[in-house]
């Protein structure tokens, strides 16, 4: 052929043309860039076949020319460029109106300039059957047997290299029919699922194979997407699926269910396989690692948000001191209770030492290992209540710019102190009862429950019985805290303690303000002993703390307001003074207390009532009655 009789082609590569042998050939050609999944050019015997106009397809893909078959037309062209050569039955181009049609593509390089194009024949292969039927007919007329013998010969060549084909491959790969019913098994699906191909062929292989879910429900197949594969003529793909050996076990699968089509019609489906059993054991480790390790981290935040918040807490001296019968009552009830996860509820005055008993509680428990965590409820706006106590997930409100562990998680395996549990407003007691009854939560914005194990201590200066007579405390709450209760009681009731309790405050500070040596006198302790401590031991340590600073010669200056002491700004001389014996003392005060609650009518609590006669709080006289053993 004349190099100078060509064609140019319209937007190639100017240094590419076809020639006129393209342009009037009797077969339908195709040019194609596979690199780019582009349509070069379709000579006119080809735009008839497709029913597409020439310009048409030029401006086309490759792949949009066969939807749905992309993987078989990237094998086509691989093979093809790799050998040179290549022809394939298994590419169906979509017609302009719309139909599959039935061709055989064979595929010759077509070196250019512009890089390696494939130029495509496409044969009709019904009517290649046909002319290959006439011409064996034919041939068997004019040549006989042997003929016949080496056509033969030819069609077992072409099984045998399919064969060697499948055989090769290390996925799974099976087929079948319109019915499901299986029609072949290549051997990696054979080792893969552990059946023969002689066993699976002819049997409806989701029956066999896919007939449950990894949790073991049933599977139906109009559900599978295999069989819907050749239903809707589509490819369908699945990763998250199990297939079953002959043995009874499962694997994991991923797949692609591919259909087979003839002249239009959804003849079946091919099946692509692989186990990824081990991959999917991998990422779930790896998913279960990272988890762990963002909850740790997360825990490991909080609790380190909560140990800076506690060491700016002033907590003063760790132990209980005292050598009081009050005291010593005190100590045997949480050696009891310390043992067991009882629900302990904590009351009395502000400043006696609650959140002292709480720690020793939870110290001498088998939680000890954790740290104690501590929520002050009358600081937690309404607001914030839930995020403080069960965390929030990012997202969940304004300013939820992360995940945040929330208290009772915190306390998981731990103990959770409830200070000024009676503060917690009454809308927000309910979603704290749930919590405690059930041992779940769910994290504001967050619909995953999670268990909890916390122990729970409670403390209160408050009377929670005449809250919930009054209305204010939940009375399902209420016992659920009160299973074990404790008293704390006032400074006044165990004055023998405050030599003790001014040494050991007075060390403190001491150890606190680097000071020097002081001397806690005899006069000193009966001053301290002459007051009335409105503020408990809490104001005790403060008055010590500050005579320690004012200290001179290594002698306290204690200053207690006399309004208090004396009960007027005159100070009587000692011979105006008549001395009262102790048990005189708490004779009066026995007295004075029977007094006030026969006015009262026995009535300790709310307007009128005895407590409010006698100018104190409801558990300060009811700690007194227990003392002096005046019962109502």
């Amino acid at each position: 052929m004349n190099i100078r009789n060509i064609v140019d082609l319209p937007d190639a590569h100017p240094d590419v043309s076809l020639g006129l042998a393209f342009e009037h050939g009797a077969e339908p050609v195709l040019v194609i860039d596979p690199l780019e999944d582009r349509i070069i050019d379709a000579n006119p015997r080809a735009a008839a076949l497709l029913g597409y106009g020439r310009s048409d397809l030029r401006s086309m893909r490759v792949s949009a020319l066969h939807p749905g078959q992309l993987p078989a037309l990237i094998v086509f062209s691989q093979a093809a460029l790799l050998k040179g050569r290549y022809w394939t039955q298994a590419l169906s181009p979509r017609h302009a109106d719309g139909s599959q049609l039935s061709l055989e593509y064979s595929a010759a390089v077509l070196p250019t300039s512009a890089g390696q194009w494939l130029q495509i024949a496409l044969h009709d292969i019904v009517e290649r059957q046909r002319r290959m039927v006439d011409q064996e007919a034919d041939l068997f007329m004019r040549s006989g047997i042997a003929e016949w013998q080496r056509a033969e010969r030819f069609f077992q060549d072409i099984e045998r290299e399919n064969r060697l084909i499948l055989r090769a491959a290390g996925e799974g790969i099976y087929g079948v029919n319109a019915e499901g019913i299986t029609t072949f098994v290549n051997p990696a699906a054979e080792r893969m699922l552990g059946w023969t191909a002689e066993e699976l062929v002819g049997r409806d292989m989701h029956a066999t194979v896919h007939h449950t879910h990894a949790d073991g429900r049933h599977y139906v197949n109009h559900d599978c997407p295999i069989y819907a594969a050749f239903r809707d003529g589509t490819v369908h793909k699945a990763d998250a699926e199990v297939f079953w050996r002959k043995d009874g076990s499962s694997f994991h699968v991923e797949y692609t269910s591919t259909p087979i089509r003839e002249r239009g019609r959804l003849l079946g489906a091919v099946i692509v396989f692989r186990d990824i059993t081990v991959r999917r054991e991998s990422e779930e480790q790896l998913r279960g690692a990272l988890a762990e390790v963002d909850h740790l981290r997360e825990r490991l935040e909080r609790e380190n948000e909560y140990l800076q918040e506690e060491i700016r807490i002033e907590t003063r001296h760790r132990g209980i001191i005292g050598r009081s019968a009050a005291h010593q009552k005190i100590i045997s009830q949480i050696e009891l209770v310390a043992q067991t996860d009882a629900t302990v509820l904590i009351t009395g005055e502000s400043g006696t030492g609650k959140e002292l008993i709480a720690r020793a509680i939870h110290e001498a428990s088998r939680r000890s290992s954790r740290p104690l965590i501590r929520v002050n409820c009358a600081a937690i706006p309404r607001e914030l209540f839930e995020s403080e106590f069960f965390g929030h997930v990012k997202g969940a409100f304004t300013g939820a710019i992360r995940d945040r562990i929330g208290r009772f998680e915190l306390a998981d395996q731990a103990t959770l102190f409830l200070d000024e549990v009676g503060e917690i407003p009454l809308e927000l007691q309910g979603k704290l009862l749930r919590v405690l009854q059930e041992k779940q939560l769910e994290r504001v914005g967050e619909e995953r429950t999670r268990n909890v194990d916390v122990r729970i201590i409670a403390a209160t200066n408050r009377s929670l019985k005449s809250d919930v007579k009054a209305g204010r405390f939940r009375e399902d709450l209420y016992y659920r805290l009160d299973v074990f209760p404790i008293e704390s009681v006032s400074l006044r009731e165990r004055l023998e303690d405050i030599p003790q309790l001014a040494q050991h405050a007075l060390e403190g500070a001491i150890r606190k303000l680097n000071l020097p040596a002081i001397t806690l006198t005899k006069a000193d302790i009966d001053r301290l002993m002459r007051y009335d401590w409105p503020g408990n031991v809490r104001e005790l340590e403060n008055v010590i703390e500050r005579a320690a600073i004012l200290a001179s010669n290594g002698r306290l200056r204690i200053s207690l307001p006399e309004a208090r002491a004396g009960q007027g700004a005159s100070v009587p001389q000692p011979s105006q003074v008549r001395l009262v014996r102790e048990d005189e003392r708490k004779q009066r005060d026995r007295d004075n207390i029977v007094a006030a609650l026969n006015v009262a009518g026995g009535r300790v609590f709310g307007a009128d009532g005895a407590a409010e006669l006698l100018g104190i709080r409801p558990t300060t006289l009811i700690s007194r009655m227990k003392a002096f053993g005046i019962k109502i």
